[in-house]
């Protein structure tokens, strides 16, 4: 673990197949300490798991996880309770998405991260990308 201040936790894992159960683990554990909503725990470990296979898939190198709890902070939808995870690897290129047929065992991480989360996106970073999504919380 890097950092854990307040409402903002981040690691990062090495390009390995525990990665993925690991960075379960600590996600599930710290939005369990910051009472995050069981379902949006499940749904945020969810895609979690499919960010950080992507990046075991595709990249090298290490894998590095971030959450942000972002408080309210207005009456709109854009400012009302929201968790910012990102998952960053040094791969500059940014994910695609696919269509997925029925019996393809790959394919859906993107599609599930575009359907669950409020906002999603890709950056650049000095040496790779990140994938960050954002799920609105109750309140």
């Amino acid at each position: 673990m890097i950092d854990t201040e307040g409402d903002c936790a981040e690691w990062t894992f090495p390009a390995e197949a525990n990665a993925v159960r690991a960075a379960r683990h600590v996600v599930r554990d710290t939005l369990r300490t910051w009472k995050i909503d069981a379902a949006v725990g499940d749904i945020t470990v969810l895609l979690v798991s499919e960010l950080v296979t992507n990046s075991l898939r595709y990249a090298s190198g290490p894998i590095g996880v971030r959450l942000v709890h972002l408080p309210s902070g207005g009456s709109d939808t854009a400012h009302r309770p929201a968790l910012l995870v990102e998952v960053s690897d040094p791969l500059p290129d940014p994910p695609t998405e696919r269509p997925a047929g029925p019996d393809d065992e790959g394919g859906r991480g993107l599609q599930l991260v575009a359907c669950s989360a409020r906002r999603w996106g890709t950056r650049k970073g000095r040496t790779g990308k990140t994938v960050w999504f954002e799920l609105a919380l109750p309140g």
